[in-house]
């Protein structure tokens, strides 16, 4: 049987490794999916109330206040996953390229991400139990050391970065990930207290995110 004819600039190109590695279109574009499926999912943790046809206006709406708490941890929750997402974004805005240690951090981090629509409900539905306030937090948690480590991952050395990247910055937005991890753990370890204040500093993280911090102004035009 006849070889085939080598091919030696396919075999040139296979040898030359791609410069600046691995490109990172394809981790944002699965992110942004998986982040928009976790957050429509988030409804579904809201079960819809079983009401008799011939109720008047008033057992309607006696029937939807009881529902508060699951709305409360709805809007919690949907809130953190918009802090990740956007620290994921904002991640990415400085990260140039990939490799096989990022987009596996990245598998590990949309893992987690897809977990919140079960340990919101879990919570919603038993917001009184310890355990199901402390699975919700280290779900949160979870997700806030990947996104720690992507970023010291990818910033060290300059490895996934450009190489005037300003170190400030960096460290500047490392301590914000550091402080909400830090609040979060307090959070778990007061629900063992009080589950009601726990849920408070949950809102109160989602709160604080929101509000610009000092890194911010490294992305906001300068008039």
């Amino acid at each position: 049987m006849v070889e085939p004819p080598v091919n030696r600039v396919d075999q040139r190109i296979a040898r030359t490794p791609m410069k600046g590695g691995l490109t990172k279109s394809r981790i944002e574009a699965l992110c942004d999916g998986v982040f928009a499926i976790a957050m429509t999912l988030m409804a579904f943790s809201i079960k819809v109330p079983s009401i008799p046809r011939d109720a008047d206006n008033a057992r309607l709406a006696a029937v939807l206040f009881e529902l508060w708490p699951q709305f409360v941890t709805y809007i919690i929750s949907f809130v953190m996953l918009g802090v990740y997402w956007i620290g994921h974004h904002n991640q990415f805005h400085y990260i140039r390229h990939s490799d096989r240690v990022l987009l596996w951090i990245n598998v590990v981090f949309l893992m987690f991400v897809t977990l919140i629509p079960f340990s919101t409900e879990v919570l919603g539905q038993n917001r009184g139990q310890p355990v199901a306030v402390v699975f919700y937090g280290v779900n949160l948690t979870i997700l806030g050391f990947i996104l720690q480590a992507q970023w010291w991952y990818a910033t060290t050395n300059h490895r996934l970065t450009d190489p005037d990247l300003d170190l400030v910055f960096v460290r500047l937005f490392k301590n914000r990930i550091q402080l909400g991890l830090f609040f979060l753990l307090i959070s778990i370890a007061i629900s063992l207290v009080s589950t009601r204040l726990s849920l408070l500093v949950f809102a109160a993280i989602a709160i604080f995110y929101i509000l610009p911090g000092h890194v911010d102004r490294y992305w906001t035009p300068k008039k």
